[in-house]
């Protein structure tokens, strides 16, 4: 048993499929068959049923899901600390989504270096998918987002909620138009955005991050929402401005992280970013 063959494994419990793992990895569906296989061997059991619509794990499977995800972990986290200069510790890998990179993400790294000076950190973008993906494969510690989806062994904490405001470059004209541009913030921006305006139809321009629709918007004029904190620097700058009489929308932030994990450094991460999600939520913007 080789870490190529625990990782492969837990793509596919991640997946669902061996070409998705195949897809994931970068490898071909024969290697992962391969690797599955001398897994299994080693094991003395079958992991996965496999059948047309995919693969699931089987009762053994679910089993040694946890045991996979802990031997990742374990040995990702030596190849990490052999490899570091003695004045580290411990290394932490953090993702989020790109809006929360955006000037709130790097002051909290910022202070956590401060305080914890000997911690190498790796700082990550990614959506959802990714984010969860990796979080369950191990590769990756903490993952802050804004749809998290609830999985066996992975702690999801509520941080703070992002309050969404429509921003128009001119706010005289009637909205909504076919300027405006739908960034899709998530389900939950999906099904408020739906309740207030029923009728909407499709916008012309949709974009999967925020930063998009603000390039765009500021390039071509138009509207989009986005969080107020990001909305301030333009509402100051005079580039951007409120819509009259346009509703706000609350989008939850969320962190994720192992629940079992048995690291001191990364509970002392948490606490950290814990400490510093309820200095957020006492903001007024």
């Amino acid at each position: 048993m080789d870490i190529e063959q625990i990782r492969t494994f837990l793509s596919v419990a991640a997946n669902g499929s061996f070409l998705e793992a195949a897809n994931r990895l970068y490898v071909t569906q024969s290697t992962v068959s391969m690797r599955i296989q001398r897994l299994e061997a080693y094991l003395g059991v079958v992991l996965f049923k496999r059948n047309r619509s995919g693969a699931s794990l089987t009762l053994q499977g679910r089993r040694f899901l946890r045991h996979a995800k802990s031997l990742l972990v374990t040995l990702e986290q030596a190849r990490h600390d052999i490899g570091l200069p003695s004045r580290f510790r411990a290394s932490i890998t953090i993702g989020a989504r790109i809006a929360l990179w955006e000037t709130l993400l790097p002051e909290w790294i910022g202070v956590i270096r401060q305080r914890m000076p000997d911690i190498s950190i790796c700082s990550d973008i990614g959506f959802e998918e990714n984010l969860m993906r990796s979080l369950i494969e191990g590769s990756m510690d903490i993952g802050m987002m804004y749809t998290p989806q609830h999985a066996p062994g992975l702690l999801v904490e509520h941080l703070f909620d992002e309050t969404l405001v429509l921003l128009s470059t001119d706010p005289g004209r009637p909205w909504p138009n076919d300027e405006y541009i739908y960034v899709d913030w998530g389900p939950g921006f999906y099904a408020q955005h739906s309740n207030r305006y029923p009728h909407i139809e499709r916008p012309a321009q949709r974009v999967n991050i925020g930063w998009l629709a603000v390039q765009l918007t500021l390039a071509n004029g138009g509207s989009c929402f986005l969080p107020v904190r990001l909305a301030q620097p333009l509402l100051r700058a005079g580039r951007l401005f409120h819509v009259p009489d346009s509703p706000q929308f609350i989008l939850p932030a969320y962190m994720v992280s192992a629940r079992d994990r048995d690291s001191e450094v990364l509970q002392q991460v948490l606490d950290q970013l814990r400490m510093l999600a309820a200095l957020e939520r006492q903001k007024t913007y």
